[in-house]
C-alpha cells in the first residue's frame, strides 16, 4: 500500500524492515507496506490488513473502494507484489509493527523477536525513489500517472 499526502508537495509513506539482515541497509532497502495473501483473500483487502499489521492501530482507516490500482511488479526476489495506493495520513511515531521470530546469531540455536517493521517515514519524491527497493520504484511513476488522470 502506496500512501501519499499533499498532492501539490507529494509526500510518499515508506516503512523499512525490521531484522539484522536489513538493519545496516538504508538505500534501496525501504519498502510499501505489504504482505502474503491468506488463502481466498481478495487482494485489496490483503493490502489494508498487511498495512494495519505493520504500521499497527494508528493506520489509516480506508475503504477497499478508495485505493487506487497500481498493478503488480516482481522483486528481484521473485516475489510477487500486488500495490494499492490510497491518500492518508499517518504519524510515524505511532508505528507499532507486528513482530517475527528468527534463530539469531544464525546457527545459535538462540530465536530472537524482530520487529517486521522497525521505521516508517514521509519522503519527498527524490528521497522515496532513492529509500524504495529498486523494483518498487515503478510504483511510484504509476502513482503519478494515476494522478495526472
Amino acid at each position: 500500500m502506496l500512501l501519499f499526502r499533499d498532492r501539490a508537495a507529494l509526500a510518499l509513506l515508506l516503512v523499512h524492515p525490521g531484522g539484522p539482515f536489513w538493519a545496516k541497509k538504508d538505500l534501496g532497502a525501504w519498502t510499501i507496506p505489504k504482505g502474503e495473501p491468506d488463502p481466498g483473500e481478495e487482494l485489496r483487502r490483503c493490502a489494508l490488513r498487511e498495512m494495519g499489521e505493520e504500521l499497527g492501530p494508528g493506520a489509516p482507516d480506508l475503504d477497499p473502494s478508495d485505493l487506487i490500482e497500481l498493478g503488480s511488479i516482481r522483486q528481484k526476489s521473485g516475489k510477487l507484489v500486488h500495490a494499492w495506493a490510497a491518500e492518508a495520513e499517518f504519524d510515524p511515531a505511532a508505528l507499532a509493527s507486528n513482530s517475527f521470530e528468527l534463530e539469531w546469531p544464525p546457527r545459535s540455536g538462540s530465536r530472537q523477536e524482530f520487529p517486521e517493521v522497525d521505521r516508517a517515514a514521509w519522503f519527498d519524491l527524490d528521497e522515496a525513489r532513492r529509500k524504495i527497493l529498486p523494483a518498487q520504484a515503478e510504483l511510484i511513476d504509476r502513482l503519478l500517472d494515476a494522478l495526472d488522470t
